[in-house]
């Protein structure tokens, strides 16, 4: 039996909300990558399932070779899916972890890094540890690092709020961009404080039972 986020997977198979999505993240990326210094760029990204968003972008980009990636994914089938992908694309530069991504121990040795993605997390969890893991992510970042996010507005819109969080936390928001004809939004902010030192063992967030997911809500916004 398939696990449940291999289920959830396949919300990016034919015309569905995930693939536009997908799409917005993607570019996020790309025009990340695209303005980044020559050099070394570091990146994680926290539940990253079969690593789509950033793989798929960096297959045919001419930065692909200057990445150093670390991916977290606790299903192993998922992880197992990223891990082959990286290598049939020669993507030397990529990592893929098998582990719990809520735990800042998760990226030691990855951090800081110049991009951090947050795809997928802050719908499935309680907004306390929204804000506990917004709080955190200057431990987690390089100077000017940026961060990419996403959440569905569906009601109460906590989106507003995310975003001033990351104000308080030192980041401006570079975009923030509602996916047409869905309720989901994806959020580019970069660090403009200072970074903080790492810590590891510090737990970011916990995703709550299904039933109790702030995505599981009506989707009443436009």
């Amino acid at each position: 039996m398939e696990g449940e986020w291999v289920e959830w997977h396949r919300g990016y198979e034919g015309d569905r909300p995930l693939v536009g999505r997908l799409a917005v993240v993607q570019e996020a990326i790309r025009t990340f990558l695209d303005g980044s210094p020559p050099g070394r760029v570091r990146v994680v990204s926290l539940c990253a399932g079969d690593g789509r968003d950033l793989l798929g972008v960096l297959e045919d980009h001419p930065r692909r070779a200057d990445v150093r990636a670390r991916l977290v994914e606790l299903d192993s089938t998922l992880a197992a899916a990223a891990r082959a992908r990286a290598g049939g694309a020669s993507l030397a530069g990529v990592e893929v972890a098998t582990g719990d991504a809520s735990t800042t121990s998760a990226l030691e040795g990855a951090v800081p890094a110049d991009l951090v993605l947050l795809c997928g997390i802050f719908g499935n969890i309680a907004d306390a540890d929204v804000h506990r893991t917004v709080d955190h992510l200057a431990e987690l970042c390089a100077p000017r690092a940026t961060v990419v996010w996403t959440r569905g507005r569906f009601a109460p819109d906590l989106t507003p709020t995310i975003r001033a969080w990351f104000r308080d936390a030192g980041f401006e928001e570079v975009a923030f961009i509602p996916v047409p004809e869905t309720t989901a939004s994806v959020g580019v902010h970069r660090l403009t404080g200072k970074p903080r030192p790492f810590r590891p063992g510090v737990t970011l967030f916990t995703f709550l039972p299904k039933e109790e997911r702030p995505s599981q809500r009506a989707r009443p916004t436009a």
